[in-house]
């Protein structure tokens, strides 16, 4: 009983640990957080996160910087930027777009939320509105364009990180005099280039005609020289530093560069610091705990409530299983770990059709569309079934004869709800004291408002399918050794297909400057949350299997987790809009009928 106590309290503590670090970066130097919502241009209410320094008040009001994420992105994934501005002495607001994070609305409506927030920041009154600055990363260049055209005199500067003018029409056609003070951080192994300034490599993007353009220069644009007049409004500045798409917003070499260029272009700011004292990346090594944490937490409450004597039934030895590591384990271990990964574009690609198709051919599409708004989850739900059954398939030419397994359905369903819910409870917790939630770089944990936990519960079955089928399939075939051996052989199985496979893509970006399958930018960024979350997956099959023999507890583990953690953290698209065709308020002049709006993370 100890030991199950003792797994519970450190699950409890990691949480609490976690938030209080991450509260103590973002907030450093007497930065005050506040959780805002105001209305939006199109009915609809807005999200954000709102830093003010110290300082700032009425009577002396500091310079402001609008932060906007990426595509199927939330506030929180712009931290770097608004923590290292906030100690500097600016008021930020990271917003949610709309149809993200807690923004009501659709994806892309109200100019994706921009207009709105500015006119929010701009009505505060400890914010001087002749210095305010805009910021966004790759789709986040839509709101932020937006909202510069919306109120032309109503910002000094802007940065683009990994994104472009007019992102998908949004905005008005960029000139050497609009925006206002532009300066574009594109890394040099971007993997949007051709889509962001028509460019096969991000190294190239110099060269880029538009941007030569916009940046009135007779021939390709000198990273790092300053063109036009800052006094003016027309100053101009590339940045290309060798990151990709998802580090523009993750590194010193990204947030540095924003910094420099608001603290060259904004006026007031109350702490100056080099670009390059940066302290972010604490808060993320906080919030990193905190999801570690509440993993822990949910598997000591698992262990807490099959002990209790409602779930003690399930509290069993494993049936026989594979002990020893012979041919047909190692054929186990590489299915487990191939299978997602092997499957992952193939399904992605063919996901809309897939999913789609039966409600176009009874009529019933516009009720699907309605029915089902996440379109990146319904991708998911797609591959991951496919991906399921595959390996359900597979796993009778491989384990053998077995044991029956006994069964404890309503059991299982509640222990499995107790221990996710613990979870949750860890995460609303962490929320009310240090406004955090659990992540890390493109991983991310968040609540559900009523919104999203009613798509939840749209979603929760298909993932139920697939949890049950990957777990009846090899879940169980890998943990034939000890508690801690089982439980890294299982996290390691079910995420080394895809660790490997975005090692071959990225390899292949360094010595080549693009990806191995470039016309897949968009899925291969999609993919990164796949290495830890799998390797949850695989964790939680193991150690539920060792304590119940049976893998159906895991699987409702998993099921839970999952669709709590896709359905929170993804777009939802306008209800007249498939993934067969991008949304009206956000149309490229030309795509692949297949391909979702990027771009990403």
């Amino acid at each position: 009983m100890r030991r199950r106590l003792a797994v519970f309290l450190i699950g409890w503590a990691l949480v609490l640990v976690g938030g209080g670090l991450a509260d103590l970066v973002q907030t450093a130097g007497g930065v005050k957080l506040e959780d805002v919502r105001y209305p939006g241009g199109a009915g609809e209410t807005l999200s954000a996160l709102l830093y003010v320094p110290p300082g700032a008040s009425a009577a002396h009001p500091a310079p402001a910087v609008l932060v906007a994420h990426g595509f199927i992105n939330t506030r929180e994934m712009q931290s770097p930027f608004a923590i290292e501005l906030a100690r500097r002495g600016f008021v930020v607001l990271a917003m949610d777009m709309t149809g993200h994070g807690f923004s009501g609305g659709a994806m892309g409506v109200d100019g994706f939320g921009g207009p709105a927030s500015l006119a929010y920041l701009r009505s505060l009154p400890f914010v001087d509105k002749t210095n305010i600055g805009l910021e966004g990363h790759s789709m986040g260049g839509a709101p932020v364009m937006n909202a510069a055209s919306a109120e032309p005199d109503g910002y000094r500067s802007i940065v683009l990180e990994g994104s472009t003018t007019q992102f998908f029409g949004a905005g008005k056609p960029a000139t050497p005099s609009f925006p206002r003070n532009l300066e574009v951080v594109f890394g040099r192994y971007d993997e949007f280039a051709p889509l962001m300034w028509s460019e096969a490599k991000g190294a190239d993007v110099a060269t880029s005609p538009k941007l030569e353009a916009i940046f009135a220069s007779a021939g390709p644009v000198q990273p790092g020289r300053l063109y036009g007049d800052l006094a003016a409004g027309t100053g101009r500045r590339l940045i290309n530093p060798a990151v990709d798409h998802p580090q523009e917003h993750f590194s010193s070499a990204g947030v540095g560069a924003a910094i420099d260029w608001f603290q060259q272009t904004l006026a007031g700011e109350a702490s100056p610091r080099p670009p390059s004292d940066q302290i972010w990346f604490g808060k993320e090594i906080g919030t990193l705990i905190g999801f570690i944490g509440c993993v822990t937490l949910i598997l000591g409450t698992f262990r807490l409530a099959i002990a209790a004597p409602m779930f003690a039934g399930l509290r069993q030895a494993p049936p026989a299983t594979v002990t020893r590591r012979g041919a047909r384990w190692w054929l186990a271990f590489a299915a487990t770990a191939a299978i997602p990964a092997l499957s992952f574009y193939p399904f992605m690609k063919a996901a809309p059709a897939v999913f789609f198709a039966p409600f176009a051919l009874t009529g019933t599409l516009p009720f699907a569309l309605k029915a089902f708004p996440e379109q990146i989850t319904d991708q998911l739900v797609v591959w991951a079934i496919g991906a399921g059954l595959v390996s359900f398939a597979l796993s009778f030419a491989l384990r053998g004869a077995r044991a029956p397994i006994r069964h404890r359905w309503f059991a299982s369903v509640g222990a499995a709800a107790i221990s996710v819910g613990m979870g949750y409870l860890a995460l609303v917790v962490t929320d009310a004291l240090f406004k955090t939630d659990f992540r890390f770089w493109v991983l991310g944990l968040k609540p559900l408002d009523a919104r999203h936990f009613g798509l939840f519960l749209v979603y929760l079955a298909p993932f139920t399918l697939f949890s049950l089928l990957a777990l009846r399939g090899f879940g169980s075939s890998l943990a034939g050794e000890g508690g801690l051996v089982a439980a890294l052989t299982g996290a390691v199985a079910f995420s080394l297909g895809f660790a490997v496979l975005l090692a071959a893509q990225y390899l292949h970006m360094a010595a080549t400057g693009l990806l191995l399958t470039p016309d897949e930018p968009l899925n291969t960024i999609i993919a990164f949350q796949f290495v830890p979350i799998l390797a949850v997956v695989g964790l939680i099959a193991a150690v539920t299997w060792r304590l119940t023999g049976d893998y159906a507890p895991g699987a409702f583990i998993c099921a839970l987790f999952l669709t709590w953690y896709i359905v929170a953290g993804t777009a939802i698209f306008p209800p007249t809009t498939s993934v067969l065709a991008p949304p009206a308020a956000a149309k490229p002049p030309a795509t692949s009928l297949r391909t979702p709006p990027p771009p990403t993370r």
